[in-house]
């Protein structure tokens, strides 16, 4: 972003200026927006959203999140163990609009709902979930795949109940978090997330909360079991580069009215002038020299690869 900015001003410095607009997106084609932080809101006369007022929007490290997964760089680890998931649904407490997005949060004083496996070492129980969803269809997750974007993504938050005695402590250290990563993409409806959307009217203001008991959240998983894995960071405030992310192939199929619900929630409390909650999602991020793990074999790319074999020819007799 900075040396798009650099490059914006060397060229309409210059006479040059027409070349400036070749680097521009045609109106015709819906991008992704740059959501949340500055370089959006500055061009679109908007105020930035309070969660990021007090942050540095150029954060240091070298870990952050989201995330390109490009497929073909991923590395294939046959080491990495299948993903054990064990979610008690009374632990399920309540749903509640945090002004940023929507939180179903969970018990989490026992290991009643945790994972383990994977890349992990220890088990991580789980905290909460929530969603990252766009204004329209055609973006809103958190990370892409090859630059594909989904509509929605769903995150999975858990923390290391063995090395840190609470979520917020383990938040703010490396290898605190497990976060595994859902992508929502446009299907058939979703009979268990309907539960879910069917209280969302109930929580469309900044800081309301209802009781949502008796939800085990793994039916929101994929049924293939293949992940992607790779350090990173939380997407929000502090950002800490406290989270092993666990990013799963498949997408799980939600219908388009499912993904509306999510967007007639508000980012402003009752009484406030209403922004509506969407674009909830940060911008991605580089990878730096990180790498990115797979648990499964790319038998796609190798047929890609794959050159066909030459023919053969036979003398007739």
């Amino acid at each position: 972003m900075v040396v798009m900015n650099s490059l914006r001003v060397i060229l309409q410095a210059s006479p040059g200026k027409l070349l400036w607009r070749k680097f521009q997106i045609p109106r015709f084609m819906p991008a992704r927006p740059c959501s949340l932080y500055t370089c959006t809101y500055k061009t679109r006369n908007r105020a930035l959203h309070p969660l990021w007022e007090s942050v540095d929007l150029v954060p240091g490290g070298d870990r952050q999140s989201p995330i390109n997964i490009r497929w073909r760089d991923s590395v294939y680890d046959p080491g990495l163990k299948p993903l054990t998931i064990s979610y008690d649904p009374a632990t399920c407490l309540h749903v509640w609009n945090n002004g940023y997005s929507f939180l179903v949060e969970f018990e989490d004083s026992t290991d009643k709902s945790v994972i383990k496996g994977g890349p992990l070492e220890h088990n991580y129980r789980l905290k909460q979930f929530h969603f990252h969803w766009g204004a329209i269809d055609a973006w809103g997750s958190e990370h892409t795949v090859d630059s594909k974007c989904f509509p929605a993504e769903l995150h999975l938050v858990h923390w290391n109940a063995v090395k840190f005695e609470n979520f917020e402590d383990a938040a703010l250290e490396e290898n605190g978090l497990a976060v595994i990563g859902v992508f929502l993409k446009l299907g058939k409806h979703h009979k268990e997330l309907q539960k879910l959307v069917d209280t969302l009217p109930s929580i469309k203001h900044k800081d309301a909360l209802v009781e949502f008991g008796s939800f085990d959240p793994s039916c929101l998983m994929p049924t293939c079991p293949d992940y992607w894995t790779y350090s990173g960071s939380l997407t929000t405030p502090p950002l800490s580069e406290s989270v092993t992310w666990i990013i799963k192939k498949q997408p799980v199929e939600v219908d388009h009215d499912q993904l509306e619900q999510f967007r007639t929630l508000l980012f402003t409390s009752e009484g406030e002038k209403e922004k509506r909650m969407v674009d909830n999602f940060r911008p991605l991020q580089p990878l730096m020299n990180r790498t990115v793990r797979s648990s499964f074999r790319h038998d796609y790319v190798l047929n890609v690869q794959a050159k066909p074999m030459p023919a053969t020819s036979q003398a007739t007799p």
